[in-house]
């Protein structure tokens, strides 16, 4: 049988192509990736105890109330820019005015239940002994 010039091509090309996977089998680099990733894991404290449950719902509360706190503020702005470009119109300054002052209370009431979740979160980790 006659080997042409394009099929020693194409069996070459074919070599090159599976010799990652021949080095793959012998020295398993997802394996060695996957001991660094634990070494890196145990070096930096996460995985060797598990958090409790405590402390995973304050986190999950305090992101949550993290987030209304940044849409009152952001409310505020708008309401303080409405009145800046009020242009002296009474309905405009009212109305202005009133989301002021609803997102201020807004914002008292969500300082408050920031206050309020992290007393009890954090009576809750101390009678529990797990904190």
């Amino acid at each position: 049988m006659k080997f042409t010039k394009p099929s020693w091509l194409v069996a070459i090309g074919a070599a090159i192509a599976l010799a990652p996977f021949q080095v793959m089998a012998v020295t398993n680099p997802f394996k060695a990736a996957n001991n660094q990733v634990v070494a890196l894991q145990n070096a930096a404290g996460l995985g060797t105890t598990a958090t409790p449950l405590t402390q995973i719902i304050g986190s999950i509360i305090n992101v949550l109330l993290g987030f209304l706190g940044i849409i009152f503020l952001i409310l505020l702005i708008y309401a303080g820019f409405l009145w800046m470009t009020a242009g002296g119109e009474k309905d405009k300054v009212e109305k202005a005015q009133t989301m002021i002052k609803q997102a201020v209370i807004g914002l008292i009431v969500i300082v408050a239940a920031f206050s309020i979740s992290n007393f009890v979160l954090n009576s809750l980790i101390n009678v529990s002994g797990t904190g």
